[in-house]
Order: C-alpha cells, then sequence, then structure tokens
C-alpha cells in the first residue's frame, strides 16, 4: 500500500484513506490511471464515481456521474425486500437509481419479474447496465408500468428522495456537487415523493403485497401514517449499525 497515496487522501478528509487506496489500486490500469483516478477522488469526488462502482449487498454495481451512489444503509431495504418475495414474484424497483436495490433483490430472490423506474435518463442507463434482465423505464413513478401488472406486483421497493429541501445545502460535498438534485431532494418535509409512492401502490400491489421505503427516522411517524391513510397495514423496522430505517405496508388478503 503506497504510504503517500494514503497520507494524500487522509489530508483531503477521506476517513477510510486506507480502504480507499486499496480501492483505488485495485481499479487502476497503471501508475498514470492510479495518478488520475488519485486526484479526482482528492478533489471531492466520490470514490465510487471515480472507479465506477459500488460494493451493495456483496454486488459489484455499476454507478455512472450524477446517478445516486447506492448507500449500505439501504441493503436493510434490500435484504428485506427478498425476505418478501414469494414463489416467482413480481417486483418493482421505484426511484431505481443505479437499480441496485432491483439488483440485490434479484440476486437473493426468485424473480419472475423485475420492473425498474426512474426520472433522471442518467440512471435509466445506468439501471440499465445493472439489471440487464428487467425492463428499466423512463418517468414518473408508476407512469411508464406497463397496464397488466396493476394488481399483481408483490413487492414494491422504494428509495425516494428524502432530504428536506431546505436540508440538501447541509449534505457533504459528495452528495450536494456530484448527485443530481433530483435522487436528494424530497420536498418541504422530504415526503413528497414518498406520497406519491404510498398513494399509488395500492393500484399495483397483488392482494398480500408489500411496498417497502426507505425514510428517514425523523420521519418514521408519518410514512407509516401515510401507509395507514392509504389502507395499509404498516409496520418500521430499523438497524441502528447501519442507520437504516424502512417502512413496510401491506395489502389485505381477500
Amino acid at each position: 500500500m503506497p504510504a503517500d497515496l494514503v497520507a494524500r487522501l487522509r489530508a483531503a478528509g477521506c476517513v477510510f484513506a486506507e480502504d480507499e487506496a486499496r480501492v483505488l489500486l485495485e481499479s487502476a490500469r497503471d501508475d498514470t490511471h492510479l495518478e488520475a483516478l488519485a486526484a479526482r477522488r482528492i478533489a471531492g469526488e466520490p470514490l465510487e464515481v471515480v472507479v465506477g462502482w459500488a460494493q451493495f449487498c456483496g454486488l459489484r454495481i455499476a454507478v455512472a456521474p450524477g446517478v445516486f451512489v447506492p448507500r449500505r444503509r439501504s441493503e436493510l431495504l434490500a435484504e428485506t425486500a427478498a425476505a418478501l418475495v414469494s414463489g416467482t414474484g413480481v417486483v418493482v424497483d421505484l426511484c431505481c437509481g443505479t437499480g441496485a436495490l432491483g439488483a440485490a433483490v434479484a440476486a437473493a430472490a426468485r424473480i419472475a419479474e423485475l420492473h425498474a423506474v426512474d426520472v433522471d435518463p442518467a440512471a435509466v442507463a445506468c439501471a440499465r447496465r445493472n439489471l440487464p434482465g428487467a425492463a428499466v423505464y423512463q418517468g414518473r413513478l408508476y407512469d411508464p408500468l406497463p397496464v397488466r401488472l396493476r394488481g399483481r406486483v408483490d413487492v414494491i421497493v422504494a428509495n425516494a428522495p428524502y432530504v428536506p429541501s431546505e436540508a440538501v445545502a447541509l449534505m457533504p460535498r459528495e452528495a450536494r456537487e456530484f448527485e443530481h438534485l433530483v435522487a436528494l431532494d424530497g420536498g418541504t418535509d422530504g415526503l413528497d415523493v414518498q406520497r406519491a409512492v404510498i398513494a399509488g401502490a395500492s393500484q399495483w400491489l397483488a392482494p398480500g403485497g408489500s411496498l417497502l421505503v426507505e425514510t428517514g427516522a425523523p420521519q418514521a411517524p408519518t410514512t407509516l401514517a401515510l401507509m395507514r391513510a392509504a389502507g395499509l397495514a404498516a409496520r418500521l423496522i430499523t438497524d441502528d449499525d447501519r442507520g437504516s430505517t424502512v417502512a413496510i405496508g401491506v395489502t389485505s388478503r381477500p
């Protein structure tokens, strides 16, 4: 491990400098390429964007400039969704970003169909790289989904933006400057997109189907209330180690 590389990364504010140096070394074709990658990271670009991939649920997920980088906290969302897929189910990944959630669920469960949606064309292009066997659409939430899926979806998973607009400026620089605002800004209280996801879920879920939404701990009571108001039986799961909060809403069975 080149000590000077670790020292430069640490001086630039990289908390896990040794780990990042290792990733840069593994990703570099030669010393010239390594220096180019290191310079980009030291200048503030997210490591995942610099090397072009992120580790998520044991998978290597392709990452593209501007697209929301999958966070470790979202692994709880993927793991829980996979556990709820029954048989060979139909899964929809809304606000899919890189498609990391859909990829992780597909890797851990038997899925008959996987559909993914994002409003950002850069995210859609990236998700298509990570989900070669899925149908990936550009559009707003449920709008692009084929009508034949209404009432047939077993699991909807959504990592919709949930940062309040005024709090975006307080996010780490890596997010503020290198991820598209549409993937971060959730409106005045952070729940604008969540409201639309929850309001439309019942039309698409099969009886006993589940909607899983990542949310912030302070917003969790409101997320649960929105699910219950939409007729879903709602509960919350958390993982303190990963800083994860996931709300689960389930439709009733006949």
